[in-house]
C-alpha cells in the first residue's frame, strides 16, 4: 500500500480487550448463557433499571440528534459534585478523555511519565502522538508516586495516575497522593484516572481542588462504565478547570455521546440503590477471593477496585483452561505478568463458579 500513513503507526500496539462471550461461544461451540464473564471489571447486576427504563422512553427519539452539550446531564453531575458545569466534559468512555489530553498536549518531542503497571491505553495514545513513554518501576505492584515525581523532565507534558490502579487494583498513600498532587509542575497536567473510586467508602476527595481552582494543572477522569452498570453505552467525563475544559471541548466531536447514553446516565445518577448493591457485592467478592487465595496459597494483590489479581503459574494456559470451562478471565502478559490473572468480581454464584473452574485448572 503506498498511501502514507503516519510512522508512529508501525509500532504502535493494538490494545486487547476482554474476550466477549459471544465470540467464547462461538469458538467453543456452546450456549451462550452457560458462559460468565469475569475479565472486564463491568457490572454483575447490569444497568442500573433506571437507566434501561429511561433509554425505553427515549428509543423514539433517535432519529434526532442528541444535545450536543449534554445540556441535563452536565446540570445534574455538577450538582452532585458541588462544581460547575463549566468543570466537566464528557467523553464517549473516559477513553476518550484520554485522546482529548493527548490531542491538546503530546506532540513529537513531548513525554508523558506513567507507572509499571498502569492502564495499557496511556502509552498507547501517547505513541500515537509520537511522545515519548517514561515507565517508572511500580512498587508492590502500585504506583511509586516519589519516583514518578523525580521522573518528571523538561519535555514532561502528561502524567498518568490511575487511584485505584487498573490492572493491580492497588491504592495510593492518601499523605503520597497529596503531596504528589502539590508538587506536580504548574506546566505539567496530573490526570488522574478515577474509574473505579466509586466502589471505596472513604476514597480521598480531590474535587475540592479543582471546585477552588487551586490545581489548574489536574484532571480527575471518571466513567459510568464501571459502578453504574453502563460500559456498553461509553460515558466518561472529566472534572477540571473552566479554562482546560474549554481547550479540550474545542477538540470534542459533535454529539460524541448519544442520546441513548445521555438519559442512562441521567437516571443511573438517581439508582442510589443500584450502586449501593453492587458496592456491598463488590466487597463481599473481594473478601471472598482472598479468603481463597491464601486457602490455596495463591499470591495476590489486595485489591480496592472491582477486581482481583492473582499469580497462578502460567497465566495464559490457565485462562485458556478456564475458558474452556466456560469462565471468561483476563490473563495478563500484556502487562508483563505473565503468571498472573485478573478475576473481575461477579455475583455469588459467578465467583463460587469461577473459583470452582481456577481449582479445577489448577489441578489439571
Amino acid at each position: 500500500m503506498s498511501l502514507p500513513l503516519s510512522p508512529f503507526l508501525k509500532t504502535l500496539p493494538v490494545y486487547q480487550p476482554g474476550r466477549p462471550i459471544e465470540e467464547v461461544a462461538r469458538e467453543l461451540g456452546l450456549p451462550a448463557e452457560t458462559i460468565i464473564k469475569v475479565a472486564s471489571n463491568e457490572n454483575p447486576f447490569g444497568p442500573s433499571p433506571l437507566a434501561i427504563a429511561a433509554m425505553q422512553k427515549a428509543l423514539a427519539g433517535v432519529n434526532l440528534y442528541p444535545d450536543g452539550n449534554a445540556f441535563y446531564l452536565k446540570q445534574k453531575l455538577a450538582a452532585k459534585l458541588g462544581v460547575e458545569p463549566a468543570n466537566l466534559v464528557l467523553g464517549n468512555g473516559s477513553n476518550e478523555i484520554i485522546e482529548f489530553v493527548a490531542h491538546a498536549l503530546l506532540a513529537p518531542g513531548a513525554d508523558i511519565v506513567v507507572s509499571q503497571y498502569c492502564f495499557a491505553i496511556y502509552p498507547i495514545v501517547a505513541k500515537m502522538f509520537g511522545a515519548s513513554v517514561i515507565t517508572v518501576p511500580a512498587k508492590n505492584h502500585g504506583h511509586d508516586l516519589p519516583a514518578m515525581l523525580k521522573a518528571i523532565t523538561p519535555k514532561t507534558r502528561l502524567v498518568f495516575v490511575a487511584n485505584p490502579n487498573n490492572p493491580t487494583g492497588t491504592l495510593a498513600a492518601r499523605e503520597e497522593v497529596i503531596h504528589f498532587v502539590n508538587q506536580m509542575p504548574d506546566d505539567v497536567l496530573l490526570v488522574m484516572d478515577e474509574a473505579y473510586i466509586e466502589f471505596m467508602e472513604d476514597a480521598l476527595d480531590l474535587v475540592p481542588l479543582i471546585r477552588l481552582g487551586v490545581r489548574k494543572n489536574l484532571i480527575l477522569m471518571r466513567t459510568f462504565s464501571k459502578i453504574y452498570g453502563l460500559a456498553g453505552l461509553r460515558v466518561g467525563y472529566g472534572i477540571a478547570v473552566p479554562e482546560l475544559v474549554s481547550a479540550l471541548e474545542k477538540i470534542r466531536q459533535p454529539f460524541n455521546v448519544n442520546l441513548l447514553s445521555q438519559v442512562a446516565a441521567l437516571a443511573a445518577l438517581d439508582d442510589a440503590e443500584h450502586v449501593q448493591k453492587t458496592r456491598q457485592n463488590n466487597f463481599a467478592g473481594l473478601g471472598f477471593f482472598a479468603k481463597a487465595f491464601r486457602d490455596l496459597k495463591l499470591e495476590y494483590v489486595p485489591s480496592s477496585a472491582n477486581f482481583i489479581l492473582v499469580r497462578v503459574g502460567d497465566g495464559q494456559k490457565v485462562f485458556a483452561a478456564l475458558q474452556g470451562q466456560g469462565v471468561i478471565t483476563r490473563p495478563m502478559a500484556g502487562y508483563q505478568l505473565a503468571e498472573w490473572i485478573r478475576i473481575s468480581v461477579g455475583t455469588r454464584q459467578e465467583n463460587d463458579r469461577c473459583l470452582a473452574a481456577l481449582k479445577k485448572a489448577l489441578a489439571g
